[in-house]
C-alpha cells in the first residue's frame, strides 16, 4: 500500500509553518489518542499515522529531506548525500558516469551492478569494490517513537526495521535524541564477518495533557470555584498511579503544586524531575443562577487585578 503524503495525514498544505504543523498535530492527536478511544483500533492506527507525520515534519532536517525525495528519505539508512548525487546524475539524462565513490566508479559502460546504487543511498553497503575477507557489516540507524509514559516507567515494544521485528527495551529517562544501540542487528557482514550495530535515535511523542520540561513535567489540574477557595483534597494522576493532592485554599489558576521526584528519571542515574500539577478553576454551567452567585463577590476585589500589566 502507498503511503499517504505526510501534509494530507495532518491536513496542513506543504509551506504551512512549523507552529500549524504543530497545531494541526495536537488536535487530532487529541481526537485519537488511545485514551480517548479505548478499544478502537482504527482510531489508534489513526494516533499512530498522524504521530509518524508530525514526527517528520516537526523536525526541520527529516522534513526537508522529505520535501526533496519524498517518502525514500524515510526508509532506513537513507543516505541524503548519495541520493542528491544520483539525482544529478538522473537529470543529466544518465549520459555521465556516476561515481560510486568506494563502490568502484564507472559509468554504463562498464560492468556493476545498478542496484548497488540504491544499496549506498539507503546504506546496505554493496558488495562490488569490497575487499577479500570477512567484513564486518554496516552500522544501520532507525528512529523509534516513544511515549511520555515508557520514557517514565520504561518498556519492552516490538519494532519493524527492513521487514524485520525486534524487541526493544525502552529504559526509563530516555529523552529525544538519546540511542538505543541494538547489538549485531545491523547489516549483515560479508564472508562470514559479523553483522553491524542497530542505531535507534528516539523520539518523545508529545503527550497531549502533559508538558514537558527538561525532566520536569506539567499537568492542568482542573478544580472547582469552592475547591479553589476553601481547599481540597483531590486525585491527580500520574504515570505511575493515582495520587491525593492537597489544593491549598485560596488558590489562584495558574499556581503550581509541585510532586517531588514524579517527573522523568535521568538516563544515567541523574536526579528525577518534579511533576508539577497548574491549577486551572474551572466555572459551573453559564446561566442566571451563576450570575447571582457571584455578584456579591464584586464587592470582595480590591483594587484594579490587572492594574500591574504593563508592557
Amino acid at each position: 500500500m502507498a503511503q499517504r503524503d505526510l501534509y494530507g495525514v495532518l491536513g496542513v498544505p506543504r509551506e504551512a509553518s512549523a507552529e500549524e504543523i504543530k497545531k494541526a498535530y495536537r488536535r487530532l492527536a487529541h481526537k485519537y489518542h488511545p485514551d480517548k478511544n479505548p478499544g478502537n483500533a482504527q482510531a489508534e492506527e489513526k494516533f499512530k499515522e498522524v504521530t509518524a507525520a508530525h514526527e517528520v515534519l516537526s523536525d526541520p532536517r527529516r522534513r526537508k529531506l522529505y520535501d526533496e525525495f519524498g517518502a525514500d528519505s524515510l526508509r532506513s539508512g537513507f543516505d541524503p548525500a548519495r541520493a542528491e548525487e544520483y539525482r544529478q546524475w538522473r537529470q543529466q539524462g544518465g549520459g555521465q558516469p556516476f561515481d560510486l565513490g568506494g563502490f568502484g566508479g564507472g559509468g554504463f559502460g562498464g560492468a556493476f551492478d545498478f542496484g548497488s546504487i540504491f544499496e549506498q543511498i539507503f546504506g546496505g553497503g554493496g558488495a562490488a569494490g569490497r575487499p577479500r575477507g570477512a567484513m564486518r557489516g554496516e552500522d544501520v540507524r532507525a528512529s523509534i517513537e516513544v511515549e511520555l509514559s515508557d520514557a517514565v516507567r520504561g518498556a519492552e515494544r516490538e519494532l519493524r526495521v527492513d521487514g524485520r521485528t525486534l524487541r526493544v527495551r525502552i529504559p526509563p529517562g530516555v529523552a529525544d535524541g538519546s540511542q538505543i544501540r541494538l547489538a549485531g542487528q545491523g547489516g549483515p557482514g560479508a564472508g562470514g564477518g559479523p553483522a553491524g550495530d542497530l542505531y535507534l535515535e528516539v523520539r518523545l511523542r508529545p503527550h497531549p495533557l502533559v508538558r514537558r520540561e527538561g525532566r520536569d513535567l506539567h499537568l492542568d489540574l482542573p478544580v472547582t470555584v469552592p475547591e479553589a477557595v476553601n481547599g481540597a483534597e483531590v486525585t491527580l494522576p500520574t504515570f505511575e498511579g493515582p495520587v491525593r493532592l492537597r489544593v491549598p485554599a485560596g488558590s489562584q489558576a495558574g499556581t503550581r503544586l509541585r510532586l517531588r521526584g514524579k517527573g522523568l528519571p535521568g538516563l544515567r542515574g541523574e536526579e528525577r524531575g518534579d511533576l508539577y500539577a497548574v491549577i486551572k478553576i474551572v466555572l459551573p454551567e453559564q446561566g442566571e443562577p451563576l450570575r447571582r452567585a457571584v455578584k456579591p463577590l464584586e464587592e470582595l476585589y480590591k483594587g484594579d487585578p490587572r492594574a500591574g500589566i504593563s508592557l
